[in-house]
């Protein structure tokens, strides 16, 4: 993809309303879009997609640099930060400009958006293999995290026995032990619980005002709880809580942790049209209907 074949001027102002004029000025429209561009097209981490513009001309060069560059354009975490802020709506723009680029290097005939195939796929998560256990502890260290940052002083926090329970857990299982392996789950999950109604209980008494995230990080504990092996919409991850089972039918991998997302491409060339994830933990308990297809 030629840089000059990419309306910079038209994504610069499209993008330009997601970030605010006061404070310290954003960086480039055109090198943060440029290296979102070159990590999708490459397959590259947060890192290491800084580590090749550092190293390539070429890379610098669709960023909008016209010398060479030794340093660093910015934090990988600007990255993230960046695609926090553009969102949904700003993703939907820079897929428009790709479809924009293929129509001018022919790469796509018009005639083509006129007919497309949309699939289902899983798209996965950098998750580890969720266990009740883990979730437990996990939770109980991001309640006490809650109690320090409010000034609570908790009857116990329990660390030094889910320290000494944690690895057993792991051992129990190993050694089909499931008895014992249940039994120390149950306590890891009533150590949960016993944390959980210490800070509601002082949050109630005290009058304290909580956070958004800490509000999120009790409920998620509150949902933990409550969740049992039959529940629907389950828990599976605390860091992202969107992440569903989803069962693909494969012979080696029979389930796959992520989001369900659909992809339109053409018929004829397979060029990508419109991608949406789809994510069951909604209202309805359903997923949404539907996927957004742009047209060009």
């Amino acid at each position: 993809m030629f840089p000059k074949v990419i309306d910079w001027n038209q994504l610069d102002n499209e993008l330009g309303r997601h970030f605010s004029t006061v404070g310290a000025s954003a960086l480039p429209t055109r090198l943060m879009a440029g290296l979102l561009y070159l990590q999708h097209l490459h397959n590259l981490s947060d890192d290491m997609v800084l580590e090749q513009w550092l190293e390539s001309p070429y890379y610098q060069y669709f960023c909008g640099e016209t010398f060479f560059q030794h340093d660093f354009p910015c934090h990988p975490t600007s990255l993230v930060k960046w695609r926090k802020r553009l969102g949904e709506e700003g993703c939907e723009w820079l897929l428009t400009q790709t479809i924009q680029a293929g129509l001018k290097l022919k790469v796509i005939k018009p005639a083509s958006l006129k007919r497309v195939v949309v699939d289902t796929t899983v798209q996965e998560k950098n998750i580890t293999f969720p266990t009740d256990a883990k979730l437990y502890n996990k939770a109980r260290q991001q309640l006490t995290q809650v109690a320090k940052e409010q000034g609570i002083t908790l009857r116990q926090t329990y660390d030094k026995a889910c320290h000494e329970l944690m690895p057993k857990i792991g051992r129990y299982g190993h050694a089909k032990q499931y008895k014992r392996m249940r039994k120390a789950i149950k306590q890891v999950k009533g150590f949960l619980g016993r944390v959980l109604r210490d800070i509601d209980r002082q949050v109630k008494r005290q009058g304290l005002t909580l956070t958004q995230k800490q509000e999120d990080t009790l409920n998620q504990a509150y949902r933990l709880l409550k969740q049992t092996r039959q529940s629907k919409n389950k828990l599976y991850s605390l860091h992202e809580p969107n992440v569903d089972c989803i069962s693909k039918g494969k012979a080696h991998k029979r389930y796959e942790f992520g989001v369900k997302a659909s992809i339109a491409v053409t018929a004829k060339e397979s060029f990508i049209v419109g991608a949406r994830s789809l994510f069951w933990s909604s209202p309805t308990g359903h997923f949404p209907k539907g996927v957004f297809i742009l047209n060009g």
